[in-house]
């Protein structure tokens, strides 16, 4: 089955008209993109965009043997001509199939939003599904047979593609391609290393994909390391970097701090930014954690955890330091490291840069502000990915 994707971008397109964000000021050359549509082997067209004959044209395609023109949008589109000799555009109710001349079989998915999710098989049995614009599917049941190509919303409801993962329907194999891209994630560089996060990927208007095929499939990053200072986003960027997976465990490590209200609102704001289906856990024994079977892991973060090491060790005192604690802290951090190194799971793990700014006036600052150098030195070597998160963009160290 041949895909050929007429369009890309939101229903308004990329850039958006007469908007002067710096996204869509940026949104040039290939990565600027018409209204989604898909041509399915020439004959399956999924939503009749303005200029469509032309984007089929541009890509070498023509819309002459289309035999169904089907909808997934909440409403009936904007008004758009039919190109001569094309179906009238058509939606599928929620639950039932229709099944082409052509072989193609097209079931309606149900949505969790207005809208339509279609999945068609085609004649040689490959499998697809297409969501709508800020649309996720609804009443999945475990376990479903994965699909090979998915086509979604990924920025904008990466959920869609962890509820499609806890039941199977979105495995190691399936090329899942982000569409209805809007002016959220600067195009480029940015927009392909989010993706790339969530195990899926852009590709320009006009390019035709084999389904089936996965070789392009992005391999998920394993571990991840995510640095920066106060503020930074550091905490936002490790989030999303796991919001398209299910069964996500949180690892808090700075415990509840009885009494202080502010570090209570700045908990419950975490809490209320994660996605409902993941699980938090507040300790810091984290050896255990990483030696266990699991879902993924995300450990925010490793500066409190090395505070709680350092009380653990004694290690604010000076003579306590001298004489046992530095050895005691060094024991715990290689066995955590070695830990990392060993793990199974997937990791995203975050801290502090502190070293770059003033310098401690005393020795236990000081002391710490080593410690924790060593500590973000020491994992950055065993994480294949390392970023550093400077007012709230992302600098990839490694890669």
């Amino acid at each position: 089955m041949e895909l050929t994707l007429l369009g890309t971008g939101a229903p308004a397109g990329l850039p958006r008209p007469d908007c002067p964000c710096a996204v869509c000021a940026a949104a040039l050359g290939p990565d600027a993109r018409a209204a989604t549509a898909l041509l399915l082997d020439g004959a399956l067209l999924l939503d009749l965009t303005p200029g469509a004959a032309f984007a089929a044209a541009r890509a070498g395609r023509s819309l002459a043997g289309v035999r169904q023109v089907l909808l997934s949008h909440p409403h009936d589109g904007p008004v758009v001509e039919v190109p001569a000799g094309v179906p009238q555009p058509g939606r599928v109710p929620d639950g039932r199939e229709l099944t082409l001349l052509t072989g193609h079989r097209v079931r309606a998915v149900a949505l969790d939003a207005p809208g339509t999710g279609y999945a068609v098989t085609g004649p040689e049995g490959q499998r697809l599904l297409y969501l709508p614009p800020g649309g996720a599917p609804a009443g999945l049941v475990e376990p479903a047979e994965p699909y090979d190509m998915v086509l979604a919303d990924v920025v904008g409801r990466p959920d869609a593609l962890a509820k499609l993962r806890a039941v199977g329907a979105v495995g190691p194999t399936t090329d899942v391609v982000a569409v209805h891209l809007d002016h959220d994630v600067p195009p480029g560089p940015e927009l392909a290393r989010r993706l790339a996060a969530a195990g899926a990927r852009a590709v320009p208007d006009g390019v035709t994909l084999a389904v089936g095929a996965y070789e392009d499939v992005p391999d998920v990053p394993r571990r991840t390391l995510v640095l920066g200072g106060a503020r930074s986003g550091k905490s936002v960027e490790a989030e999303r970097r796991l919001e398209a997976f299910p069964d996500v465990l949180y690892v808090a490590t700075g415990g509840s701090r009885n009494g202080d209200t502010e570090w209570s609102a700045r908990v419950a704001a975490h809490r209320e930014r994660r996605p409902g289906s993941w699980q938090t856990v507040e300790t810091c024994d984290l050896v255990p954690l990483l030696e266990a079977e699991g879902p993924p892991v995300l450990i925010d973060c490793l500066s409190l955890w090395l505070t709680d090491a350092m009380d653990s060790a004694g290690a604010w005192d000076d003579a306590v330091w001298a004489e046992r604690g530095e050895k005691v802290l060094r024991e715990r951090v290689r066995e955590l490291t070695e830990a990392v190194r060993a793990t199974r799971r997937t990791v995203v793990a975050v801290s502090n840069e502190v070293g770059s700014g003033i310098v401690p006036s005393t020795a236990s600052g000081r002391r710490y502000r080593d410690e924790l150098g060593r500590l973000n030195a020491g994992f950055a070597h065993e994480f294949e990915h390392v970023l550093l998160v400077v007012a709230g963009q992302a600098v990839v160290l490694r890669g």
